[in-house]
Formats: C-alpha cells, sequence, structure tokens
C-alpha cells in the first residue's frame, strides 16, 4: 500500500519557514559557529501524469564536519510533478556547521513510482536505501548564515527502462541556489487541454525545459549563466507552430521575462 502522499498547497510550499534540530552524526568543530540551511525539492518535468518519490531521510555534507543527518519534515510519497513552475517543498531545515557544504543525500524508500497513461509503475532507485541520491552543492556557509538549495529533480531524464521492461532512477538533479538562480518566465497562447506544449532553453553549456501551467505560464529555475534560445512546441497534433526567442540573457538574481509567446498556425507545405 502506497504511503501517504504530500502536495503542500502553494502558499505553504513558497512560503513555509520551518525550524527543527538535526540529529547530527559528528559535532561541530568547537567555536566554528553554524548556518541554518533549507532544501527545497522541485521538478524539471517529463511524459508522465505523476512522479512519486518516497523521501525519508536527509543528509548534509561538510568539509569541515563530515555528514550530519536531519529530519525530513514531512517523511512520506511526494507527487514531484506537481513541484514546477516556480512552486516548491520545503523538504528539511537544519544547522550546521560553518564552512564548505559539498554534498546533500536525499534516502529514499520503497514506495517509487510513477503513472502514465493511467498506469502506475513501480521503479527502483539503486542503493536509494543506502547510498541514496547523493549530489554536489559546494556552498559556502558563513557563521550565522541562512541559505536555501534547491533540488530539481529532471523525471524524463532520470526515469530509465531496463532490458526486462523494469524502470530505475539514474537521477538527473540541478542544484542551485539564490546565488546560482538564473530564471527565464513567460506565458505561452493559446493553450488547450487538447494540445501540450514543452518549453526548451538552450546555451552553449545548458539545456532546460518546462511544461507550462493550464494558464500558459512556465518558469525555468537554476539556469547558468548564458545567452539561451527558447523554444515553445506545441505537439504534432495541435495545428500550431512553434515559437522561438533567441538572444535571451540570464544572469543570476534576476528573471528574464519573455513576455507571450503566440502559437500561429502551422503553415501547410503544398
Amino acid at each position: 500500500m502506497m504511503k501517504k502522499q504530500f502536495v503542500l498547497p502553494v502558499l505553504v510550499a513558497l512560503c513555509a519557514v520551518i525550524f527543527f534540530g538535526a540529529c547530527s552524526k559528528t559535532g561541530s568543530p568547537e567555536g566554528a559557529g553554524t548556518a541554518k540551511v533549507d532544501l527545497r525539492l522541485t521538478d524539471a518535468p517529463g511524459p508522465f501524469e505523476h512522479v512519486y518519490l518516497d523521501i525519508q531521510g536527509i543528509e548534509f555534507h561538510t568539509d569541515e564536519a563530515g555528514w550530519q543527518t536531519a529530519d525530513v519534515i514531512l517523511p512520506g510519497v511526494y507527487d514531484v510533478l506537481k513541484l514546477r513552475n516556480g512552486v516548491d517543498s520545503l523538504i528539511a531545515s537544519t544547522t550546521l556547521p560553518t564552512g564548505t557544504l559539498s554534498q546533500v543525500r536525499v534516502i529514499l524508500g520503497e514506495e517509487n513510482s510513477f503513472v502514465i497513461d493511467g498506469a502506475q509503475i513501480p521503479f527502483t532507485v539503486p542503493s536509494g536505501k543506502q547510498s541514496g541520491l547523493k549530489f554536489n552543492v559546494h556552498q559556502e556557509l558563513a557563521p550565522d548564515g541562512s541559505y536555501t538549495v534547491w533540488t530539481d529533480f529532471d523525471v524524463a531524464k532520470s526515469i530509465v527502462e531496463t532490458g526486462n521492461g523494469a524502470y530505475i532512477v539514474k537521477p538527473v538533479i540541478r542544484v542551485f541556489t539564490e546565488l546560482t538562480n538564473g530564471r527565464i518566465k513567460g506565458t505561452v497562447e493559446p493553450m488547450s487541454p487538447d494540445h501540450s506544449v514543452i518549453i526548451t532553453a538552450f546555451s552553449a553549456t545548458d539545456t532546460a525545459t518546462a511544461i507550462p501551467n493550464e494558464d500558459g505560464y512556465f518558469l525555468m529555475s537554476g539556469l547558468p549563466e548564458g545567452d539561451y534560445t527558447v523554444i515553445a512546441e506545441p505537439d504534432s497534433t495541435s495545428g500550431l507552430a512553434a515559437s522561438t526567442v533567441t538572444d535571451v540573457p540570464v544572469k543570476f538574481g534576476m528573471i528574464s521575462d519573455l513576455g507571450t509567446l503566440t502559437l500561429a498556425p502551422a503553415v501547410e507545405e503544398e
């Protein structure tokens, strides 16, 4: 039986600040001071109706103090596809010794699955219960500082079908902080339940995707600085042509607003 799912309201997901103490495996170096760290989960979408992750544990690694174990605020199954276009969920909030936050590890339970065409399909995460989903951060923690780390789980690239028809996760995770958060937003029209639209942004070094909300709004976060080309591409059944914007500048701490991308009727070839 699937464990309780947590899909937090937008107001809570974006604004809640919850404090709790970490249960530390190793103590803080004497006199080093501490810093507050929030870990938030967001999602890069894929061709699924739901993707459920069973989040049971969080560990932070600093170069100076080693691994520190923190409680998950609400352990259980999260539908990560609800966490897109600027919506995120606060997974853990803790106090760490100052120094270099180098890695974060998310420990998963066994209730991991996705839904496609109405069918719920389980998947496994190799070593998910032991080594978990581990990713690099490289964030300097100053005494009395407060930091937010986002983990952007790219489900389209992460869920892989094996040769025997089973599914595993080879995690592709984008990690960013306030200091490394380049963003692009905009609105696509027309939108319709009868067709889907995928937004792709690419630069010389990076590619990101988004699926607009029902009202056409999209937001891509955690982009490295650079100049991007953004393509809004409807599916082939829509009768609409793609809309492309070039030379979109992305800088940390700023949002590049594309305004409205209008999908014109496709021109039929003679």
